[in-house]
């Protein structure tokens, strides 16, 4: 069963490459930490939202220290119109805190040592280490991809700690990083929950749901 999911897997993501040719992160920064905030920022909440805001938010505050050293009520006030502003203030003023004390200032490049920040878990530390690093310790699994790849057959888990499991299995290391970009540019403009449009699919083939 692996061997034919992996077999699924590999021409999943050179449909979706030849779909997507630029296909990359969506949110908006100029630095690793910059990008850590943003996408503590972006939990159930789009990045469409978080772009709105990081603007305004990065002005404000320049540095690591800057956060660190903010009032968490002046944060929540930059940050209000994003879902879980409150929890989000104090994660991204926490996480900054431990930078300063316990990482001389820099964010990690470890899976295994960014996840130790406050408000940090796998799939955004593997955003951080993926995307500003380059480096492939783990894949992305958000609600597009869940949702995608359960549609394809590569998972029949339902656990995002599971799915990513599965697909460390099935999918080449060399495109861990870019298969969550990919899925998530193809949920957006082709499988959308709600109204997907099986008929301009690249995947249909390969879905066990396409709609006939």
């Amino acid at each position: 069963m692996i061997t034919d999911r992996k077999k699924r897997a590999t021409k999943v993501v050179k449909l979706l490459k030849s779909a997507y040719p630029d296909s990359k992160c969506s949110l908006n920064y100029k630095s690793a930490h910059q990008l850590l905030v943003a996408t503590i920022l972006s939990a159930q909440t789009t990045d469409e939202q978080v772009n709105k805001v990081t603007p305004n938010l990065f002005r404000k505050f320049r540095s690591i220290k800057s956060f660190a050293e903010a009032e968490q009520s002046d944060l929540e006030q930059n940050i209000k119109s994003i879902g879980l502003f409150r929890n989000k203030a104090k994660s991204i003023k926490n996480s900054a805190m431990m930078l300063l004390s316990d990482f001389g200032g820099t964010i990690p490049d470890e899976l295994n040592e960014i996840i130790k920040l406050p408000g940090v878990g796998r799939k955004t530390g593997s955003v951080v280490l993926g995307t500003w690093f380059g480096k492939a310790q783990g894949i992305v699994v958000d609600t597009h991809v869940k949702r995608i790849t359960h549609l394809l057959g590569l998972t029949d888990q339902t656990n995002p700690d599971k799915v990513e499991i599965d697909l460390m299995c099935i999918i080449k290391k060399i495109d861990w990083i870019i298969l969550t970009h990919l899925l998530i540019d193809h949920g957006r403009a082709i499988c959308v929950a709600r109204r997907p449009n099986c008929d301009a699919c690249v995947l249909n083939k390969q879905c066990r749901f396409a709609k006939e």
